[in-house]
């Protein structure tokens, strides 16, 4: 019979496009959860690698070695020709700290200033390796340089020569490298200063004795 005018047509429901539409969700329900799923992993496993990594930063990680001045000798403070060509001696302890860390030392050079100008300087000691946990005695014997004779420098030397007091900086620089097992750092430039007062006779006065030296990178 054919529809009445004005009525509006009735529309039937497909039978098959309910099941498509069920199973087009529950496809886009399982890849919603395995990306989920992926992600966590993924985040746990960064943060357990950050963990790890940090754990062995702290372990591993280097501190810087450790100066002290043990002995001190400038004999050639209180003659008339200065610091020229008289011996400089002195004694440095080298504490490595690191407990699982070498260290290697390439060669080490010294330097003695006075007022800052350079009264002494030559090498050191060769280069060497210590060990972790290491205390290592740095012995220098360094030549005085020449200071003019008629200049206002040597004249300061004189006077505080005379009264008992003469302020002096020992300088010590290498080029290091720390070791660990099998894996060794980048190299870093090693600068050490030890600020000291020696009386008339060149010798280290007490409070000087086993200052700690800073050391700079």
């Amino acid at each position: 019979m054919p529809s009445s005018p004005g009525l509006p047509t009735q529309t039937r429901s497909n039978p098959h496009r309910r099941p498509r539409l069920s199973a087009h969700r529950i496809r886009e329900s399982l890849t919603s959860r395995f990306a989920k799923c992926l992600c966590s992993i993924l985040l746990t496993l960064v943060l357990v690698a950050g963990i790890i990594v940090f754990i062995l930063w702290l372990s591993l990680r280097p501190h810087r070695p450790r100066f002290h001045l043990v002995a001190f000798a400038a004999p050639g403070v209180a003659s008339p020709a200065g610091l020229s060509g008289s011996p400089i001696s002195f004694n440095v302890t080298d504490r490595n700290p690191n407990a699982k860390i070498g260290i290697f030392y390439d060669a080490m050079f010294g330097s003695v200033y006075y007022k800052d100008r350079v009264v002494g300087s030559g090498p050191v000691m060769f280069p060497f390796y210590q060990p972790p946990k290491n205390t290592t005695l740095i012995t220098g014997q360094l030549s005085g340089a020449a200071i003019e004779a008629a200049g206002t420098l040597s004249a300061q030397l004189s006077a505080d020569a005379a009264a008992g007091r003469v302020e002096l900086r020992l300088e010590l620089n290498s080029t290091i490298r720390f070791k660990v097992k099998t894996w060794d750092t980048r190299h870093h430039r090693l600068h050490a200063e030890c600020d000291l007062v020696v009386g008339s006779d060149g010798s280290m006065l007490p409070e000087s004795k086993n200052i700690k030296c800073p050391i700079y990178f």
